[in-house]
């Protein structure tokens, strides 16, 4: 694989449907938050590839650095604008590893246990990244340092938090989420949420205020602390 990234496609409607503004960036994750040693953390990217590849940090970080400004998604109904990231593009990594013709699907892996599913051509827009650093920091655990991925013309869950694996592949293989009814696309501008029709449950309340729920989502417990929900988000 060479060449350059393609440019990412963006709506004329910054603020997708259905969605608010928030000042603030709310922590959602599985509720498992793994202490990471630098000197311990691996990527391993390999799969329908070529070239397949273990990145040490050290490694990853000695590859040209990226910086982007883009906005944030949650399925939740929450966004945040111009949100900045720095850290090493998934071209690049593409780049090296070279995908064969057959790969048409990334699979991402989490050292908490979570994995999420996107199709190629969603990953090799030029604003697509693997994230160690938010506003000019080190991201944190709550953000889902060391790394994370970032993806941001879809929503948030597909961006897999504490990163370990990226596996290229011929077919589809559902994520986490995915496999409990999440879209498999997960347009922010089309609200393409949901695969089918949501499980009930009363998460969608606590999310509001306590009033009638905009969005019923699945599996997640809330505090005035901390919002849990997926790994990805």
């Amino acid at each position: 694989m060479s060449g350059k990234a393609k440019p990412a496609v963006r709506s004329d409607e910054r603020l997708p449907p259905g969605q608010h503004l928030t000042p603030g960036f709310p922590v959602l994750d599985l509720g498992i938050r793994p202490e990471i040693i630098l000197a311990d953390w691996r990527l391993e990217v390999g799969g329908w590839v070529e070239t397949p590849t273990t990145f040490t940090w050290d490694k990853l970080n000695a590859l040209p650095r990226f910086e982007d400004v883009s906005d944030f998604h949650c399925v939740t109904t929450w966004s945040k604008f111009d949100v900045r990231w720095t850290g090493v593009a998934f071209f690049t990594l593409a780049d090296l590893v070279k995908p064969r013709a057959e790969a048409k699907y990334v699979l991402f892996a989490s050292y908490d246990g979570y994995t999420t599913n996107v199709r190629m051509d969603d990953v090799l827009d030029d604003d697509v990244l693997i994230a160690t650093h938010y506003d000019g920091k080190p991201l944190t655990r709550e953000h889902g340092g060391p790394a994370r991925v970032i993806i941001p013309k879809l929503y948030a869950w597909k961006g897999a938090k504490f990163v370990r694996s990226i596996e290229f592949s011929e077919s589809d293989k559902l994520g986490f989420w995915e496999v409990r009814g999440y879209s498999n696309t997960a347009d922010p501008w089309t609200e393409d949420r949901f695969a089918q029709p949501a499980p009930r449950s009363h998460a969608g309340a606590c999310l509001n205020g306590g009033q009638t729920p905009r969005l019923v989502v699945p599996a997640i417990s809330c505090s005035s602390q901390q919002l849990t929900i997926g790994a990805g988000m």
